[in-house]
């Protein structure tokens, strides 16, 4: 379950590198980069809510302290990760959305956070009851 921890402070350091990213993209504009190379600030500002998300969510679960399965905990943490890069890679890529193997990482990256979330929320019910 130590993977929780681990994954939250990855997330946390993603949560604020993109933070300082938005923060020079729109404090500190540099001609030729904002606008060409950060195409998309509303979708980085998503990335940046969905790491806060998946990084309080890991620490969530970690601190219940149940016996979590290790690859549903896994299955979280890779999702809490790629999950949110969907959303960075699109905020540099304005054809993001149209590029067939960002399509299947997008899908591929939904699913394995399902299927984690799902194993431990079915987890948790069943400790409850």
């Amino acid at each position: 379950m130590e993977i929780l921890l681990i994954g939250a402070v990855i997330m946390v350091f993603a949560l604020l590198g993109s933070a300082w990213l938005m923060t020079f993209a729109r404090w500190f504009p540099i001609k030729g980069i904002d606008g060409e190379f950060l195409s998309d600030y509303k979708t980085l500002i998503r990335a940046h809510v969905d790491f806060a998300l998946m990084a309080l969510f890991c620490l969530a679960f970690y601190a219940t302290k149940i016996p979590l399965p290790i690859a549903a905990c896994w299955l979280v943490v890779i999702g809490g990760i790629t999950n949110p890069c969907v959303f960075v890679v699109a905020a540099f890529d304005p054809d993001f959305w149209g590029k067939p193997h960002w399509q299947v990482y997008s899908a591929l990256s939904f699913i394995i956070t399902t299927i984690g979330f799902a194993w431990i929320g079915m987890t948790l019910l069943a400790y409850a009851w």
